[in-house]
């Protein structure tokens, strides 16, 4: 896995985000668009904007910001927290390789930054029959730990989770670290800085024999970590500063 496919330098001033869509708002959407649960599915408590107050490019890389800012929506809902989700489906997914992601994730109590893969096809059915591969995640209240988990399971009320977590080393994730999958036909593996910390081999009843697209969002609140929001961490950013696919 050495032959470099796909990349993003977002450190480079001519780099844009054509290749990424920007989601807005506080509800899941079925295939057709239309909202099927609010909070994302997730009971997030933040509005996702795409206004350069919440997304932007400077010397460092893109940049997810939350912040506490209270909006109105037009069917009457209120929220106290905006923040930024994009994704690359319909521009870009792939089966297999290494995937490098070299970000820097803010650290605060109710925070919940993520990089992650969704297929781009549901082969096997609705979420999460079709799968879901967690590259990282991160509770900002535990500043040295992040997870990588796989979702899968013919139907909700048979959902399986497999969740790895690790204690960082050195430092916290408040710094630039290389965030990476390796995915083949016969396991999924995790690395943080080259240091492998999980693997999982593959099962015949495993989907994740398809194409994923990428998603990176900064989410508030949430059932990943239901704890009280330190509102004194905010304006927080995840910074990403390049993106590597191999093959």
């Amino acid at each position: 896995m050495n032959k470099l496919i796909w990349q993003q330098d977002f450190t480079d001033s001519r780099t844009d985000l054509s290749a990424w869509n920007i989601r807005l708002g506080n509800d899941l959407l079925d295939n057709d668009g239309k909202p099927i649960h609010p909070g994302w599915g997730n009971g997030e408590q933040q509005y996702y904007r795409g206004d350069a107050k919440n997304l932007y490019i400077d010397e460092s890389g893109l940049n997810l910001c939350a912040r506490r800012e209270p909006i109105e929506t037009d069917d009457g809902r209120s929220f106290v927290y905006t923040s930024a989700r994009l994704d690359t489906k319909d521009h870009f997914s792939y089966q297999y390789g290494k995937l490098v992601i070299r970000a820097k994730l803010p650290v605060g109590q109710g925070l919940w930054p993520a990089i992650w893969l969704l297929p781009q096809e549901q082969a096997y059915g609705p979420w999460p029959a079709s799968g879901e591969i967690d590259i990282m995640e991160a509770r900002g209240r535990l500043p040295r730990q992040v997870s990588g988990t796989l979702h899968y399971g013919k139907d909700w009320d048979h959902k399986k989770l497999d969740e790895y977590s690790y204690q960082l080393e050195d430092g916290t994730i408040d710094q630039f670290r290389d965030y990476t999958l390796e995915w083949n036909e016969s396991s999924i593996r995790w690395l943080v800085d080259g240091h492998c910390f999980a693997e999982r081999t593959m099962e015949p009843d495993m989907p994740f024999d398809k194409s994923f697209y990428l998603v990176l969002n900064l989410a508030v609140g949430g059932w990943y970590d239901t704890v009280a929001i330190d509102e004194a961490a905010l304006p927080a950013v995840m910074t990403v500063s390049g993106i590597w696919l191999y093959k």
